[in-house]
C-alpha cells in the first residue's frame, strides 16, 4: 500500500490601485522598463533582461523584500496597446512557490491616469511564518513599487535633468582576471586604496555581496552601504547603494572589464538621481541643478578614478613580477 502526501499550499490574491498625475502613455512606459527600476525603486538591487522577443521577456531580478535579499526569475507580456503588463515568476523567492499578475494602466486625461495592479502568490506548505513574511514582503513591495512609480512619474518633465549617467576607463596592459579580482576583492582595499578607510563585506550567496564602506573624501568622512552583483564570466561588477548620501536619490553602477589586442579596459559606469530637496542646504540657498550635477559627478567620479588607477597598478605590477 502506498501513501501520498499532498503539499498544503496557500493562496492569496491582491488589488492595489493609485493615481498617478501623468499621462497614461509614461506611466506605463516606466513601468515596462524594468531594466531602470533600481533607479527609480529602492528596493530593487538589479533586474538583467536575459531574453526580450518584442513583446515577452524574461527576467532575473535582485531585490529586497521585507528587508531580506531575494533573487528570481520572470516572464513578462508586455502590451503597449492596451498599456497591460501581464508577469508571472518562474523561478519564485522561497518560501513563495508561485507570484504573478497583471498591471494595467487606465487614462482618465492627458495628464492624469489609474495604475491597477493585481497580483496572486502561494506559500507551499502554508506555515503561518512563511505566509505572514509573504503577505509583509508582498504588500511592502507593491507600496513601494507604486509609490515611487508615482514619484518618478510625476516628475517625468524634468527627470532628464535629474538623472545623471557618465563613466571613467582606464586601459591596463595586463589579463583581465587580474583586474576583476582586484574589482571583486573589495574587502582588500582598504590595504591598496588610500582613500578607503573601511569596508565590511559579506558575500553568504556566491557572487553576491553586501558591503559597507567608508571613503576620506574633502568635505570628511562618507559611508555607504551597497548590494554588488558580480558576474565573473562575464568580468562585470554590478552595484548599487542602499544608503546614499545627501544629493542623491539613487545610485546604481557597474564595473566591467573588456579585453582588446592590447590588453583590457577597465569602464566604471555610474548613473545617479538627484535629490533637488537637498540642494539648497548643502551647496546654498542660490545653488541650481547644474551645481548639484558637477558636485556628484566630480565627487563620483574622482573615487572611480582612484579605483581604476590602483586596478591598472594591481594588474601590471603583478604582470612585471610574473
Amino acid at each position: 500500500m502506498s501513501v501520498e502526501f499532498a503539499e498544503k499550499t496557500t493562496h492569496e490574491k491582491t488589488t492595489h490601485k493609485v493615481r498617478v498625475s501623468a499621462s497614461a502613455g509614461v506611466v506605463y512606459a516606466l513601468f515596462a522598463d524594468a531594466v531602470n527600476w533600481p533607479l527609480y525603486f529602492s528596493p530593487s538591487v538589479h533586474v538583467e533582461r536575459l531574453e526580450f522577443d518584442g513583446e515577452r521577456e524574461r527576467l532575473r531580478t535582485w531585490c529586497f523584500l521585507d528587508g531580506e535579499l531575494k533573487s528570481w526569475t520572470s516572464w513578462r507580456r508586455l502590451d503597449p496597446v492596451k498599456r497591460r503588463v501581464e508577469f508571472r515568476q518562474e523561478l519564485p523567492a522561497p518560501p513563495l512557490s508561485a507570484l504573478g499578475g497583471i498591471v494595467t494602466v487606465r487614462s482618465d486625461g492627458p495628464d492624469s491616469c489609474e495604475l491597477e495592479l493585481v497580483y496572486d502568490f502561494s506559500v507551499v506548505d502554508g506555515l503561518p511564518a512563511d505566509v505572514a513574511w509573504a503577505e509583509r514582503a508582498a504588500e511592502g513591495h507593491t507600496r513601494s513599487q507604486l509609490s515611487g512609480l508615482k514619484a518618478i512619474a510625476e516628475r517625468w518633465a524634468r527627470l532628464d535633468e535629474l538623472i545623471l549617467t557618465f563613466e571613467e576607463s582606464v586601459h591596463v596592459n595586463g589579463p583581465a582576471e587580474l583586474v576583476y579580482d582586484f574589482l571583486y576583492r573589495a574587502a582588500d582595499w582598504p590595504e591598496m586604496v588610500p582613500h578607503v578607510t573601511r569596508v565590511d563585506l559579506t558575500e553568504d550567496e556566491p557572487g553576491v555581496q553586501r558591503m559597507s564602506m567608508e571613503t576620506l573624501t574633502e568635505y570628511g568622512t562618507q559611508a555607504a552601504d551597497s548590494v554588488r552583483i558580480c558576474f565573473p564570466h562575464a568580468e562585470r561588477i554590478i552595484h548599487k547603494q542602499v544608503t546614499t548620501p545627501a544629493l542623491i536619490q539613487a545610485h546604481t553602477g557597474e564595473w566591467s572589464v573588456v579585453p582588446d589586442e592590447r590588453g583590457v579596459t577597465v569602464i566604471a559606469q555610474h548613473t545617479v538621481v538627484l535629490r533637488e530637496e537637498d540642494i539648497a542646504t548643502e551647496l546654498g540657498e542660490h545653488a541650481t541643478l547644474d551645481h548639484a550635477r558637477r558636485r556628484v559627478r566630480e565627487a563620483i567620479g574622482r573615487n572611480s578614478r582612484v579605483l581604476l588607477a590602483h586596478a591598472k597598478q594591481h594588474a601590471e605590477t603583478a604582470v612585471r613580477m610574473l
